[in-house]
């Protein structure tokens, strides 16, 4: 990729994509489910290194990043994301560029960086509540990334997120219930204390007369009761 970092406005960030894109890797995006009529086909292992040279460079303009996001590029929306640091994701930018996505990878990445903001968890309830398939994938991840990075956030937090995923566990959809049984694992592995009733919950809907919540459960006890998974929540009650 050969453009100058003497300036980064949309315009030297877009050619600078289009450099580096390729049918091959626009294909393997499509194959994993991600929309790409308007895409220039750049993995992540090239993003990062570019937001961190715009990131460090003088000559990046001010409102980059919703200029990006407004190209409607889904790489430069990625871009987007990784320029804004959590601090400055608010929840109504969030909410914002949450209105535009039709990507798993593109929610998963937002709500990576809006989990690390305190108070983010407020939003989970309105977000799983939505009906579009990529905001409610939004809570639910949102739900997961909190029980990675928020390690103040007290347990009842993620109880409270139990009630949330036994309310829609038998949402079919395929971006949806990945994430709700993605948000049930993560909250099983947080801690000893969340590991019983997490997966107290995977086996009750393992047993459910629906067959996705069947699938949420089934996949999620069989991660929760793993030796590795076992043997890390053990580990800092026997050191």
């Amino acid at each position: 990729m050969g453009v100058s970092d003497q300036a980064w406005t949309v315009e030297t960030v877009l050619e600078e994509l289009r450099t580096g894109g390729s049918e091959a890797n626009r294909s393997g995006m499509a194959r994993f489910g991600i929309e790409t009529s308007k895409a220039f086909g750049v993995p992540l292992s090239v993003l990062r290194p570019l937001a961190r040279r715009i990131r460090q460079s003088p000559e990046r303009l001010p409102g980059l990043a919703q200029d990006l996001w407004e190209s409607g590029w889904h790489e430069a929306r990625l871009l987007a994301i990784l320029l804004t640091p959590h601090r400055s994701l608010s929840p109504e930018l969030a909410l914002s560029w949450l209105n535009d996505i039709e990507s798993w990878d593109l929610c998963d990445q937002l709500t990576n960086v809006l989990a690390r903001r305190a108070g983010s968890n407020e939003l989970v309830a309105a977000l799983v509540a939505d009906e579009r398939e990529f905001v409610r994938r939004a809570g639910f991840a949102l739900i997961a990334w909190r029980a990675v990075h928020a390690k103040s956030a007290p347990n009842s937090e993620f109880i409270e997120d139990l009630d949330l995923i036994e309310h829609f566990a038998d949402d079919e959809r395929n971006f949806v219930w990945k994430a709700v049984h993605w948000a049930l694992r993560q909250i099983g592995k947080r801690s000893a204390d969340l590991h019983q009733p997490a997966l107290a919950l995977a086996e009750a809907l393992s047993a459910s007369e629906d067959k996705t919540a069947r699938k949420v459960g089934r996949a999620a006890a069989r991660e929760l009761t793993s030796e590795k998974v076992l043997a890390r929540l053990r580990k800092p009650i026997e050191e």
